[in-house]
């Protein structure tokens, strides 16, 4: 290859190089990504995570007595057994066993009871019957006394007025004894019946005490009152019952069998979203465990006051969601991600929101064009933000503030007297807002001082 030939190849590598380096100038960088407008359906979302449960379930309880009877002293009781949750159960299937421990001190101190109650009633039977054989005897003496005092009347016709008198006395005290004897009589047989009565009552009550809690222990084995899968009862702080939790006559339940053919998401919204979650709203119902299920439902029901969670400082309400499709591998206590549609829009246009930058109270989208257009956004979800004014469908914009973003003028400049009259009615709308707090506010301390001075007054 001679001289002529490196020359020629030369010049055109030098020409590619060149063309090369042009072509890279035009370019964007590579760290500067763009999107496309889009245009069609806009959803706005309320996320939350919820935790599945039957719409139904039957509970597995303790005897129902130990909250019926005012006899019964028992405050709490300890499950002893229970069967592993999620088992599943036919109806009359062995579930769990309560500790007995204390319920059978109780039971002793009760038969102790019952004997010192049927020692009284003996007891007061035996003196009664002597008590009122002696009044019997004294009555049958008391008789005989007054018929020998008339007897001696009798004979003492012919004898002075006065030995006649003396034995008229002694009649009369004789009728005046016997008479208060069979009254005192006849109050000691009412007064025996009653310390009878009151001692029989006694007895029975003891004797019921101790059987009503011989039946009580006999249940002490729970079973289950319906075909289905156990699922541990959850505590008011949210932890489940389980061997060594404790039941009390005010809550009995031990277990649950839950419905599987219906079945909520019960979730939490905070307080800053719930305003958009009404009742019959659709909802995205995703299951942790099974990511590749999907399925849907509808807002059930909106608590009306909000609360405290364990642990957190946020306010927050309760929503029930149910789920439309019956499913056997759901079951309860499975964690959900719901995704509320609280409002649709369509053929809307919208981009994401780290396309939207704000400067005061302008919002404007860097394009590929080298411009700062003026935007008037809409709502936002998650993600995107609708753009009601200044960009159409498929415009490409920058997704991050673009390099020499300083020399890029501003576009849609007709569109500031739109976002400044938005923004006036924005404050309007705040200052409403506020004024009607403060008549609230104000009605209600007035409403309070009312009822102060009404409660004076009476």
């Amino acid at each position: 290859m001679n001289r002529k030939h490196y020359i020629i190849i030369a010049i055109v590598a030098i020409v590619i190089l060149v063309m090369v380096i042009v072509k890279l100038g035009k370019e964007k960088p590579n760290n500067q990504l763009t999107v496309k407008a889009q245009k069609g359906e806009f959803e706005i979302l309320v996320t939350t995570t919820g935790e599945l449960q039957a719409k139904s379930s039957i509970d597995i309880t303790g005897p129902t007595e130990l909250g019926n009877s005012r006899e019964l002293r028992i405050r709490e009781i300890k499950i002893q057994d229970l069967v592993p949750e999620g088992t599943l159960v036919d109806s009359g299937q062995y579930v769990g066993d309560l500790d007995r421990s204390e319920v059978s001190i109780s039971l002793k101190d009760l038969k102790d009871e019952l004997e010192k109650a049927e020692s009284q009633f003996i007891k007061i039977q035996l003196d009664t019957t002597m008590q009122l054989r002696d009044l019997r005897d004294q009555l049958v003496n008391l008789k005989f006394e007054r018929e020998e005092k008339q007897i001696v009347l009798d004979q003492s016709q012919f004898e002075p007025p006065a030995t006649i008198r003396q034995a008229k006395i002694d009649l009369e005290k004789s009728d005046r004894a016997f008479d208060q004897a069979e009254k005192n009589y006849s109050l000691k047989k009412e007064q025996a019946r009653a310390d009878m009565r009151e001692a029989s009552i006694n007895l029975e009550k003891a004797r019921r005490k101790v059987i009503e809690l011989e039946n009580v222990i006999s249940k002490f084995t729970i079973f289950a009152p319906s075909s289905g899968m156990v699922i541990y009862k959850k505590e008011w702080s949210g932890e489940k019952r389980k061997v060594g939790s404790t039941i009390n006559p005010w809550d009995l339940s031990i277990a649950t069998l839950p419905d599987l053919s219906s079945m909520l998401s019960k979730t939490f919204v905070n307080e800053i979203d719930i305003s958009k979650v009404k009742s019959g709203q659709y909802v995205r119902i995703g299951i942790d465990a099974f990511p590749e299920k999907k399925y849907t439902g509808k807002v059930l029901e909106v608590a009306n006051i909000g609360e405290q969670l364990p642990n957190t400082d946020a306010k927050v309400f309760e929503v029930l969601v149910s789920v439309d499709q019956a499913d056997s591998i759901l079951r309860p206590s499975m964690t959900t991600s719901n995704q509320i549609i609280t409002e649709v829009f369509t053929d809307v246009v919208f981009l994401p929101l780290e396309a939207i930058h704000t400067n005061d109270s302008l919002s404007f989208v860097y394009t590929t064009s080298n411009k700062k257009q003026i935007i008037i956004p809409g709502v936002s979800n998650e993600n995107h933000i609708i753009i009601e004014q200044g960009i159409q469908e498929s415009e490409e914009v920058y997704l991050s503030i673009p390099e020499e973003e300083e020399k890029m003028k501003y576009s849609g400049l007709e569109l500031i007297p739109v976002l400044k009259e938005r923004e006036k009615q924005k404050k309007l709308n705040e200052q409403l807002k506020q004024q009607k707090a403060e008549e609230r506010k104000i009605m209600k301390e007035n409403n309070r001082q009312n009822g102060k001075n009404s409660f004076k007054k009476n």
